[in-house]
């Protein structure tokens, strides 16, 4: 069977430092944190009283207000991204082959804001189940790539990956899969989450996972930082546009690049933390270069799972030096969630998007609000810190990683 090439040809972004993929870019390589005090609902009794939210969004400003009242706001923000993306794809959607166009998208926890409500609801009632005939449809992880395929019909592959943080890295990679293999021309893929929620943040700060670094939300996301206290939590999602090569080419379509290869592995470890050697991440990354015939040497730029937690960090960053060995200090290395927080299941998406606009503008975006050394931490290292760096990128590296030990890695690079 041939193996087909695979092309990214549309961005787009929602995100805490930008609603748009360019304001998104804007805000990376400026610097800008996404952190702020929560505004969705009272803090005073949380522990964790700041997240990284989208900000100035309204969903009727972009979807009609009844369709828009049928989608809890995750799917909401998946509607938005996708068609940014699509549109930036330049797509004729009257003549491309709708049976051939596949939705892949990720979510880690899908429509907790809706769960949350209808179950607040009956509680405070008499005990009758009055609940929303949408309640349910609003709720399931996989509405977000459905509502997309209905508004534009597309009829090819339409399905949500599940696997906690990884979940739009693997819906990324099942979608170059199913380019590669012949099953579809185009696939819209991407993630959306937004769980800065009473129950998100209340389920994730009994885990101790979260920041509380309340007295300065702008600088609570430090990975790498010797001072780094837990993730900041963030919402929003990423779409990318994948496409055939030869189609997008036939097409005259902007390729942003090649998506090189990815890979999957499991730490086989503990339900929430990392094995501390990085075990899976060592084979993650060497599954993903293998898959995409590159060598450690190829790669020039690596942005990181980097959740700003104390085990996770470290164990990362001994992965990386375990797999690429002296070439780990000449390669730019970053962690966008020290802006934008940690978006769950939509993380890889952005992510993604992060690194192909690294690889188009020569400039690594910084990894923020880094004073403090970790003694843990090779200092050799280029953790690109505080600043944006310029480099020309022509492979990068794009790393997510799951509760549950779920590992996904995709590699991208320039177009030969």
């Amino acid at each position: 069977m041939e193996i087909k090439r695979v092309v990214v040809t549309g961005l787009g972004a929602l995100t805490p430092i930008g609603n748009t993929k360019d304001e998104y870019w804007d805000g990376l390589v400026s610097g800008k944190s996404g952190a702020a005090p929560i505004t969705y609902y009272d803090t005073e009794k949380f522990k964790t009283k700041f997240a990284c939210e989208v900000k100035n969004f309204n969903a009727t400003d972009f979807l009609d207000r009844k369709e828009a009242r049928k989608m809890d706001k995750f799917a909401q923000y998946a509607m938005v991204a996708a068609d940014e993306a699509i549109e930036d794809s330049k797509l004729n959607l009257e003549k491309v082959d709708k049976l051939r166009v596949g939705v892949i998208w990720g979510a880690g926890i899908g429509g907790l804001e809706t769960f949350q409500q209808e179950v607040l609801n009956f509680a405070e009632g008499d005990g009758t189940p009055r609940f929303n005939p949408f309640f349910i449809p609003k709720m399931i992880a996989d509405i977000a790539p459905a509502n997309i395929s209905i508004k534009h019909g597309f009829m090819g592959p339409n399905y949500t990956t599940v696997s906690a943080c990884a979940s739009s890295a693997n819906a990324m990679f099942d979608a170059l899969n199913s380019i590669r293999l012949g099953y579809c021309d185009v696939v819209v893929t991407g993630g959306s989450e937004a769980a800065v929620t009473i129950a998100g943040m209340g389920g994730f700060n009994a885990m101790h996972a979260l920041s509380t670094r309340n007295e300065s939300p702008e600088t609570a996301s430090r990975p790498f930082d010797g001072t780094r206290d837990g993730f900041v939590l963030g919402e929003g999602a990423g779409a990318l546009i994948l496409e055939e090569y030869e189609h997008a080419k036939a097409r005259g379509a902007k390729i942003y690049a090649e998506v090189a290869g990815g890979g999957l592995s499991s730490d086989a470890y503990h339900m929430t933390a990392p094995h501390p050697e990085g075990i899976g991440v060592v084979e993650v990354m060497k599954n993903c270069l293998k898959d995409a015939g590159l060598q450690p040497v190829d790669v020039d730029h690596i942005n990181t799972h980097g959740t700003s937690t104390p085990l996770g960090d470290v164990a990362e960053l001994k992965a990386i030096s375990k797999v690429f060995g002296s070439h780990a200090k000449t390669i730019n290395i970053n962690s966008t969630k020290s802006m934008t927080g940690h978006l769950l299941g939509a993380a890889g998406a952005i992510e993604a998007i992060s690194v192909i606009l690294a690889m188009e503008h020569g400039i690594v975006p910084p990894t923020i609000n880094h004073t403090t050394v970790d003694e843990n931490i090779d200092p050799e290292l280029n953790l690109t810190l505080n600043k944006a760096q310029k480099r020309d990128v022509k492979v990068a590296m794009s790393n997510t990683f799951g509760f549950g030990g779920h590992n996904a890695c995709v590699l991208f690079k320039k177009l030969d």
